[in-house]
């Protein structure tokens, strides 16, 4: 979202929690089913090709984010024996979400709804217009005005609603059968990825209102992410032999090529996130290039002092770190805000990913937890003190332009998000464990899942 949310409300809006709960419950069991009358397109803009020329580049550039490059970046890291699988599971979710976002997704996400959930307005994309500018929240009293159609609005935020879930998988790699990874993720998107989204992008979302900043996602998407491959690491339980046997990445290869095209298609998903072709676009593509390249240097170098050799998978899960953690501040911060993000994101998410990951003892197979759910909470609340007028306006000043309250509003952010999707992600994946069973058997996960799930082998 490049549009700033407005200046924030006092934070007693949200502390009336009985309003709160009473709105979500009511929002997904009944609400939802009622059509918004569709509101008139009132924006004053025309379509500008240029824009749309660039946001269709950068929807093909996240789309390439999830697959091929979150496919090969996860395929290199697990066992010979589970390659496919984890690949088809970037690949099938990609499917899945297609369709599920263009039926309900987008319509709860973007709808107008109310504070906490959209409608059905948008129900298989109705109400669209081909050919006029779009508003979001039209006829709110904070609509968004793009110069772009909202076919094309509505196909890029699909490219975000796909990578979220397929970026869980890192969680449960090796482990869960490919029929409940594919319940999860369909359930997961509509009943935690719609109304956080919702919540925080749509002028009507009660996270919007009260100001939160989140520039690209890195509360929608990553801490969305990293707290249910918590949960679901934790439900799913550990691989056969974990801690004691070491599982050794298969291929880097994969994995490296994997992180460069993370990293190319980021620039899509980040400087896209300005929906046109303009300052800003470039402001948060430079930011984005130096957060990333200063998290990779910072977590190699950390590895290279504690563990005495560069490790390649450090250097290409730093700089991983380094895109999540700069995603909620791009288009708010200038470049020494994006190199401090960079640099606290590399040192903080190699520690997530080592010393913190051992002493708690979950199995996070692929660091989702430690870099997507740790580098969304640094960026975050980062974002709320780095965040400078100059940049991403009035509405988006932090600590650094005398704002503190920003960082509290940031943290409240944060604080939803988490309980919010554990409680719910917690809920949807015991109702699959208990339906359908979540695990492959033992003996099978010991042999690797590709020829038992697919009848396929790498060779």
């Amino acid at each position: 979202m490049p549009i700033s949310p407005p200046p924030p409300r006092t934070l007693s809006t949200l502390i009336d929690c009985r309003r709160i709960v009473f709105t979500m419950v009511a929002a997904l069991g009944l609400a939802a089913l009622i059509p918004a009358a569709a509101h008139a397109d009132d924006a004053a803009a025309t379509i500008n090709s240029g824009d749309t020329a660039w946001m269709l580049v950068s929807t093909a550039l996240v789309l390439m984010m999830t697959i091929p490059g979150l496919a090969l970046f996860y395929g290199g890291l697990v066992r010979k024996g589970n390659v496919l699988t984890t690949m088809a599971q970037s690949f099938a979710t990609t499917c899945l979400i297609a369709v599920l976002w263009v039926v309900v997704g987008y319509s709860l996400s973007f709808g107008n709804g109310n504070e906490v959930i959209g409608d059905f307005s948008r129900f298989m994309v109705q109400n669209v217009a081909l050919e006029k500018p779009f508003t979001l929240g039209a006829g709110t009293a904070a609509p968004v005005v793009t110069t772009i159609p909202e076919t094309v609005y509505m196909m890029f935020q699909m490219t975000f609603a796909i990578i979220t879930p397929a970026l869980i998988a890192g969680a449960f790699a090796e482990r869960m059968k490919f029929s409940a990874v594919l319940w999860f993720m369909g359930l997961w998107s509509i009943f935690v990825y719609a109304p956080v989204c919702h919540w925080v992008w749509h002028p009507n979302g009660f996270l919007f209102k009260e100001g939160v900043l989140d520039y690209a996602g890195g509360t929608v998407v990553h801490i969305n992410a990293g707290v249910a491959g918590l949960v679901t690491a934790l439900v799913v339980g550990k691989r056969v032999g974990f801690p004691k046997e070491v599982a050794t990445p298969h291929n880097l290869v994969f994995s490296l090529v994997g992180a460069s095209l993370l990293w190319v298609g980021w620039f899509g998903f980040n400087a896209g996130s300005a929906l046109t072709a303009g300052g800003r676009a470039g402001m948060a593509m430079a930011a984005t290039m130096v957060a990333t390249g200063a998290a990779g240097l910072a977590w190699m170098f950390m590895g290279w002092f504690m563990l005495k050799k560069p490790s390649i998978v450090g250097l290409i899960s730093g700089t991983v770190a380094g895109l999540v953690a700069v995603t909620p501040a791009s288009g708010y911060i200038d470049i020494s805000g994006a190199l401090i993000i960079g640099l606290v994101t590399g040192i903080v998410c190699f520690f997530a990913c080592t010393t913190l990951k051992a002493k708690l003892g979950y199995d996070d197979s692929l660091d989702c937890v430690g870099v997507h759910g740790a580098g969304g909470i640094v960026g975050a609340i980062l974002t709320g003190v780095l965040a400078t007028k100059a940049v991403g306006g009035d509405a988006a000043s932090g600590l650094i332009d005398g704002n503190a309250h920003q960082v509290v509003v940031q943290l409240m952010g944060v604080g939803v998000t988490i309980v919010w999707c554990a409680v719910v992600t917690f809920i949807i994946i015991k109702v699959i464990q208990m339906a359908h069973g979540l695990r492959v058997h033992e003996e099978v996960e010991r042999v690797g899942l590709d020829h038992h799930m697919h009848g396929e082998t790498l060779e």
